[in-house]
């Protein structure tokens, strides 16, 4: 029988890739750094191949050891869906199911979600994980999440995504700022007047196409942290905003003096979406999750 690395040996390897220090892994894995340390040196031994340069207490990892690591990435995935699988009886929406979310979609859907999910499928571990785009889908390839539910057009390599609804992005001012000309063309606006929230947020890249507001002069410097601070910041007349639809249906703009208008750029909208990896073994719940995700969204969307 031709000899294999143990799933162990796998763990330890992603766990020290995780890391990039063998204490730290080791503290990780609840072993002893000695222990992590020559099943490394065993997994190198069965493999016949270096994983690690090692240079007294430093150490990287090979061009080949890199490779490796996605390869034991998608087995340990896969162990670990063989056992949901098996716990589960093959049932699908059953057993843990991790579902990422950025932060201008997931205070507005995930609580209808979780409350579908408990109605129709009490067996499902729904477990949450609020994250900018980049970090959740870093945390899909990793593993580390089965799904993503994000803001479209976005890049996202090889992972599989589907568009569920559109998310209309409405002209949000103070109800005192009606006779102030934002009815009218973007250009004849004054400069800085429009808020939008930090870059990192995919939402401010997705505004500033769908609303045509290439004209960086009419965009404030100081970027909000947050949706609820942008209206705050809007509410005290500091200027003007972009809000999606889903974020005022669920009473963002409640107790506030704001109101809203269509951009003029007429009708502008951002994607929402889900993403996956198309190697996982859970494309039923997948497909289930996705229905029931949409039901949310028509009436979020509306």
């Amino acid at each position: 029988m031709k000899r294999l690395p143990s799933v162990k040996q796998l763990q330890y390897l992603l766990a020290l890739h995780e890391h990039q220090h063998f204490g730290r892994a080791a503290e990780a894995c609840f072993v002893g750094q000695s222990t992590l340390s020559a099943a490394i040196a065993n997994l190198e031994e069965t493999m016949q191949t270096q994983l690690l340069e090692r240079d007294h207490k430093t150490f990287i990892f090979t061009s080949l050891g890199e490779d490796v690591v996605r390869q034991a990435r998608h087995i340990i995935e896969q162990c670990e869906e063989l056992t949901e699988f098996a716990k589960s009886q093959g049932k699908p929406m059953a057993g843990p199911f991790r579902l990422g979310c950025i932060p201008t979609i997931a205070p507005f859907v995930l609580s209808e979600v979780m409350s579908l999910c408990r109605e129709r499928y009490p067996d499902l571990q729904l477990l949450l994980r609020e994250d900018t785009t980049d970090n959740s889908l870093h945390a899909l390839a990793e593993g580390r999440l089965d799904m993503v539910l994000l803001a479209l057009p976005y890049e996202t390599g090889a992972f599989h995504t589907e568009v569920l609804a559109q998310d209309g992005f409405k002209l949000v001012l103070h109800k005192d700022w009606l006779g102030r000309g934002f009815n009218q063309d973007i250009s004849q606006w004054p400069d800085e007047s429009i808020f939008l929230l930090e870059r990192e947020h995919c939402l401010t890249g997705h505004a500033v196409k769908a609303c045509e507001l290439e004209d960086s002069r009419k965009v404030n410097p100081f970027f909000a942290t947050s949706l609820h601070t942008l209206t705050q910041m809007v509410n005290n007349k500091l200027g003007v905003t972009f809000i999606p639809q889903m974020a005022i249906n669920s009473g963002l703009l409640d107790s506030t003096e704001l109101i809203t208008q269509l951009p003029a750029s007429g009708n502008a909208y951002r994607d929402i979406g889900v993403a996956w990896r198309p190697t996982s073994s859970k494309a039923r719940s997948y497909r289930l999750m996705t229905s029931l995700i949409t039901e949310v969204l028509q009436q979020k969307c509306q």
